[in-house]
């Protein structure tokens, strides 16, 4: 019960459903006695003396029972379903806020299959069974109790040697649960695994067709597929093998009854009455022993559910906020940024950027350059603080990031990635994304300076267009325009274009530079391209190899200066008969 314990929060506040639910079980369960007691005086005070002017008297107490006992029953499903729901309601609250706050090392191997899972299949586990199942396990010991009550007042040596079979069937019930339960947690494992074949597909179904790979993928649905039907085949074994072993001991117990009970009838010590309500109430044991292997079910499988909950609930979140957090407000930066001898290593890695000195005044330009691995995001993510360092300090304007709160650091930042990433609203919304209170003149303000406003207008709803999952139905070139509108009117003290323009062509690229000069002015920009003409004009461009700046300087230092700058200019620059006239003549705005 030690994962209930700490489920507690969720559920404790809701405590006076649980105990309504509890009470109205109870005595659902209570009523139910007097079954058997009017059996007994049925036969033994009405048919056997004849006395059958009390039958209309029984008829209507069978009746008021019979309806107090349904309204009972109805109120423990109102209580209990409305726990259930409470609880499940707090519990995914829960979930998808500490999603919220886990870092990017949590979602760098986390997979989206097994997070849908947990809150989906897990938390319907466990809504179940605080909901339902709890009273359900405290019921049948309450099933039990009164029953052997009842029965040990009409005959307490006849319960004895009817009961003498319970004791084994506990023991097998406590072997299956032990069994039962890993097979259970294998079970929810392999159908994450199963969910995220199925996530993974779904969202790169245009890979999957452009390679021909449909084959393979329906090859590896079928492998965990397989592990998921073994699992089950598993546990249906389990139960194949001790569900007959416990009804047969339970059935022992009816056995026992009929052959004692009718023959202490025949000699006189029971009567015909007691031993049918004898026969009523056995079936309040019997009943829940049987019932015994599904209750260990349903506990098992949230029990599983929960551990795997509380493994979220308990997950280390590795970037947060410190105590005493600097809140910024809105123009409180300059924007002066500087890294000092930072060095950084995801997890099991040699070290992704070594020894990094950064100094970007207020409103100046960077430039990254380099190759893939080289450290360009990397030093982007650790200014955001997606990362902390493991080693030296990044700050802004003097103060140590990781002395700010994330929410006013990350406000104080725009970012266009890319890979560009849109919701499945409208493209207004996509645009204001960024900020809480938006006027449609500032949404068409940014789109016009992304170069986004005139393609927008021709779709069927302009602005009201809802974009398909993930952007499609537009262009590589048209979601990555949205997105730097984007970031655009977030009015960010801080830019960063992660390769921004990679997705469109040049002309376009060349419009939208041209409407960066107006927002770039007096913000500080980092700018990662493999384009020279994006870093021509950059205050200082930053050349990385393996993690480490092998160059810097201005685009004209540089490109006369050997070097792996100077190779990349020549690469990109070679058709050209006079490059840096080429250059000039394009009069080229970097962003």
């Amino acid at each position: 019960m030690d994962v209930f314990r700490r489920l507690k929060p969720y559920y404790w506040a809701e405590r006076k459903s649980l105990m309504a639910s509890i009470a109205c079980l109870i005595c659902a369960t209570a009523l139910g006695l007097v079954y058997p007691n009017m059996l007994r005086i049925l036969i033994d005070d009405v048919i056997r003396p004849q006395q059958f002017e009390m039958v209309p008297a029984l008829s209507l107490t069978v009746v008021g029972v019979v309806f107090l006992k349904g309204c009972l029953q109805f109120l423990h499903g109102f209580f209990g379903g409305r726990l259930g729901n409470r609880v499940a309601f707090r519990l995914r609250n829960a979930s998808y806020e500490k999603l919220q706050t886990l870092s990017f090392q949590y979602y760098d191997t986390a997979r989206t299959g097994d997070l849908m899972s947990r809150l989906t299949a897990d938390l319907e586990a466990i809504r179940n069974f605080i909901g339902f199942g709890f009273a359900q396990i405290l019921n049948m010991f309450l099933m039990v109790g009164f029953g052997a009550a009842m029965m040990m007042s009409i005959s307490w040596q006849l319960t004895l040697m009817t009961m003498v079979t319970i004791p084994l069937l506990a023991l097998t019930a406590l072997r299956f649960e032990k069994l039962i339960h890993p097979a259970f947690r294998e079970m929810r494992q392999a159908m994450s695994n199963l969910t995220t074949a199925v996530q993974e597909n779904i969202t790169g179904v245009r890979t999957v067709k452009s390679f021909a790979r449909e084959s393979h993928e329906i090859d590896k649905f079928s492998v965990r597929s397989e592990a998921y039907k073994q699992n089950q085949i598993g546990a249906s074994n389990l139960w194949g093998r001790y569900f007959p072993i416990m009804e047969l001991l339970a059935s022992l117990c009816v056995v026992i009854l009929l052959v004692l009970g009718g023959r202490m009838v025949i000699q006189g010590s029971l009567t015909l009455g007691e031993l049918v309500a004898f026969f009523s109430m056995i079936w309040y044991i019997i009943g829940p022993m049987w019932g015994l292997g599904f209750h260990i079910n349903n506990y098992t499988q949230s029990k599983a559910s929960g551990e795997r909950l509380i493994e979220l609930f308990n997950h280390y979140v590795h970037v947060k906020d410190a105590e005493a957090a600097i809140v910024l407000g809105d123009n409180k930066l300059k924007g002066h940024v500087r890294f000092e001898n930072v060095t950084f290593h995801y997890a099991d890695k040699t070290p992704a950027v070594r020894n990094i000195e950064i100094n970007a005044p207020a409103g100046s330009v960077i430039g990254l350059l380099g190759g893939t691995g080289s450290g360009k995001s990397t030093i982007i993510q650790l200014l955001m603080r997606a990362y902390n360092t493991q080693e030296g300090t990044i700050s802004i304007d003097g103060m140590d990031i990781r002395n700010l709160e994330l929410e006013s650091l990350r406000s104080q930042i725009a970012t266009v990635f890319q890979e560009t990433f849109l919701f499945s609203c409208s493209i207004r919304d996509n645009i204001a994304y960024g900020v809480k209170e938006v006027t449609m003149d500032d949404i068409i303000r940014a789109a016009k300076l992304a170069k986004a406003h005139d393609f927008i207008m021709e779709l069927p709803e302009g602005y009201g267009t809802i974009v398909g999952e993930r952007g499609m139905g537009l262009s590589g070139g048209q979601k990555q325009r949205i997105a730097i509108a984007r970031a655009l009117i977030k009015n960010p003290r801080i830019l960063i274009l992660d390769d921004a323009t990679s997705a469109v062509d040049m002309e376009t690229e060349h419009e939208i530079q041209a409407g960066f000069q107006e927002v770039m002015a007096g913000r500080t920009t980092f700018i990662i391209a493999h384009r020279i003409s994006s870093l021509r004009h950059a205050d200082e461009i930053l050349v990385l190899q393996g993690g480490e700046i092998v160059q810097r300087g201005k685009h004209e230092e540089l490109s006369r200066i050997p070097g792996p700058y100077q190779d990349t200019y020549n690469i990109q620059y070679a058709d050209r008969p006079d490059r840096n006239a080429g250059l000039d003549s394009r009069k080229e705005v970097a962003p």
